[in-house]
């Protein structure tokens, strides 16, 4: 068995070790002024090549979420579509997408959001959910919290209840755990923290 198997052998819970969170963030990389000058991008796109570092990712965030007992997974456009629908086949839950506007055939709900620089609307197949269902949210990245309390939003706007959020980064420094969570009992867990 090679080393990068050994790694992804065991399903782990959440929190990761230092050691373990050293060696995933050793394999993303950081663009510079992207999208706008001034940011350092964090993408994950070489994560997910490494073989061994995406199956720990998925595997992390599928059993940190099984213990919430969702009925649906939702991704958020458009990374959250990579990681979301893993998540929901190894909890054997079904996957809805949360999508920017006019990307949906049916009718959708929508809710518009602040961003820093504008705002921005996202939407969701009406009936994606319902009362009764459990979501968890998964997207890749946790940064201000505005688009992932967005979306928080259009899912109890359906009757449904958010009961977690999962990222693979979280940027503590931009306190967007704070802005999502707004005293709501909702579990928020990330893989890898800056």
């Amino acid at each position: 068995m090679t080393a990068n198997a050994e790694k992804t052998k065991l399903m782990e819970k959440l929190p990761l070790t230092q050691e373990r969170q050293d060696w995933l963030k050793s394999t993303i990389r950081d663009i510079n002024d992207f999208p706008k000058p001034g940011i350092v991008f964090k993408d994950l796109t070489t994560l997910m090549k490494d073989a061994a570092a995406f199956s720990c990712v998925l595997n992390s965030l599928a059993v940190t979420c099984e213990a919430l007992k969702p009925t649906v997974v939702a991704g958020i456009e458009a990374r959250g579509f990579i990681l979301a629908p893993a998540v929901a086949h190894h909890l054997g839950v079904g996957f809805v997408p949360v999508r920017k506007p006019g990307k949906l055939p049916w009718q959708t709900e929508k809710i518009s959001y602040a961003l820093e620089y504008g705002e921005d609307t996202l939407e969701i197949h009406s009936d994606a959910v319902t009362k009764g269902d459990r979501v968890v949210i998964i997207d890749d990245l946790l940064a201000t919290g505005g688009t992932a309390l967005a979306t928080k939003h259009l899912i109890e706007k359906l009757g449904a209840t958010v009961v977690g959020a999962g990222f693979v980064v979280e940027l503590g420094f931009l306190a967007g755990r704070d802005k999502v969570l707004q005293g709501s009992p909702l579990e928020i867990f990330s893989v890898i923290q800056f």
